[in-house]
């Protein structure tokens, strides 16, 4: 050590690099030692099988584990039912490596990897961070399953929420003020799942199926001029590539859980879309209701061009005039004015009176003066960036097509993660898998302590 030290031409990152490798190495050795008479040996309890059948000791076998430290070797009894054949291992299931060769803490790490980036880039990372070695393939299986227990436990978690009114005796005190924001984005689909499915090309077919993306947060206060300030730490997501009446379920589960019943107001906030509003009357039929305001600038922008076609001086006056007409939520008078404007054009005329039904189906949705006067948020801004982040920057990546059940997972797993809410995950799996004596509820996170 003291020659390579004095040494010339130190090169430092192959030190580390060997030394890791060392370390490591030496880890996994330990940790074969340490698993050395697990799952082997003599049971003082009977190993049954599911049928009722009592099932037999087949002997020793071995099973190359791929650990944090490297591959271990692990030996355990098999045993198997005289009766079905099934077989068992007891061993594999005190270790949680039932039907995998990759260790929890493996398998923690690929799902991490995986919901973050490509699966291609999580094994990369996983090389250089970890020093583990895994294939892109094993990247996707890992990342998906566990994104898969992920739902699974949420929804167990929704139906107990739902089951049980929000658990109104465990929430500490009422909450000001809660807003709940949900809209769509295209995920690029293989070609199977997008059977039967209407799109936006010029054909009529798709390319991708509209995954739902939900997300509730709390205000406390205003700044100095009166804005409305989010509470930090205080949005949580929920999304699924599920039709809406499916998804108005999970939503409305998620503000069970955050608290729903015990706000003092609700906001809801959202575009145009009819579905939106159908899931706020159903399950939020108390919140006040506010389309985002920049979707409607935008419909009003369109309704401009649609009216004074050609006249670019025409568009941009009516334009701003009638946005500040909605900004003080006067939107009766822009469907006065806009309807002494209808083009003689019967397909521009329809495109028009269109607009302006959207405008008169939401008015009491646009009173922005008044939501501004109470100190309210009148965009879906957090929900549109949580589109874009939560989806769009794993899913919606040049090349990229899912299956329903894929994407599926991984929008779960990264709802999770954003929301803040992956360690309550892992310990409700721990309790479950260690049979841990606790109820299910607090296997769920869901009893007090």
């Amino acid at each position: 050590m003291e020659k390579a030290a004095t040494a010339k031409g130190v090169d430092l990152e192959a030190w580390e690099t060997a030394l890791r490798a060392a370390v490591l190495s030496a880890g996994a050795r330990v940790l074969g030692s340490l698993l050395k008479g697990v799952g082997c040996g003599r049971r003082t309890n009977k190993v049954t099988c599911e049928c009722g059948g009592k099932m037999e000791s087949m002997g020793v076998r071995s099973k190359e584990l791929l650990s944090m430290l490297g591959p271990v070797e692990y030996e355990r009894t098999m045993f198997q039912c005289s009766g079905c054949g099934e077989t068992r291992y007891p061993g594999d299931e005190e270790l949680d490596i039932v039907g995998t060769s990759r260790t929890p803490g493996v398998r923690r790490m690929a799902a991490r990897a995986g919901s973050k980036t490509t699966f291609k880039e999580g094994r990369d990372d996983l090389k250089i961070y970890a020093g583990i070695t895994v294939s892109a393939k094993d990247v996707e299986r890992v990342s998906e399953g566990i994104g898969q227990e992920v739902e699974n436990w949420a929804a167990a978690e929704r139906k107990e929420v739902i089951k049980l009114e929000a658990l109104q005796e465990y929430v500490e005190k009422s909450i000001s003020l809660m807003y709940i924001c949900y809209d769509g984005t295209g995920v690029p689909m293989v070609k199977e799942e997008l059977e039967n499915h209407k799109g936006k090309q010029a054909d009529g077919s798709a390319k991708t199926r509209e995954a739902k993306l939900g997300c509730v947060f709390t205000q406390t206060t205003t700044d100095k001029e009166g804005r409305p300030v989010r509470d930090p730490e205080s949005t949580s997501f929920v999304g699924a590539i599920e039709d809406a009446r499916k998804f108005g379920w999970r939503i409305y589960a998620e503000a069970l859980r955050r608290g729903y019943r015990k706000a003092q107001r609700v906001v809801v906030i959202g575009d145009g879309a009819k579905w939106i509003w159908l899931l706020a009357n159903l399950h939020f039929y108390n919140a006040i209701q506010i389309v985002d305001l920049y979707h409607a600038r935008q419909h009003v922008a369109d309704l401009c061009k649609i009216l004074f076609s050609g006249r670019e001086k025409e568009i941009v006056r009516h334009r701003m005039r009638w946005w500040t007409l909605m900004d003080s939520g006067n939107i009766e008078k822009i469907i006065i004015e806009a309807s002494k404007n209808l083009p003689a054009d019967l397909e521009s005329r329809k495109k028009a009176t269109k607009e302006l039904a959207y405008l008169g189906g939401n008015k009491e949705r646009m009173r922005y003066a008044k939501f501004r006067a109470q100190g309210l948020f009148v965009g879906s801004g957090v929900v549109e960036a949580g589109c874009k982040t939560v989806i769009g920057s794993r899913c919606k990546q040049s090349g990229m097509e899912w299956s329903v059940r894929g994407a599926n997972a991984i929008i779960s797993l990264r709802c999770l993660m954003t929301s803040g809410r992956l360690e309550e995950f892992w310990e409700a799996r721990a309790a479950v898998n260690k049979h841990l004596k606790v109820t299910p509820n607090q296997a769920l996170g869901i009893d007090p302590p």
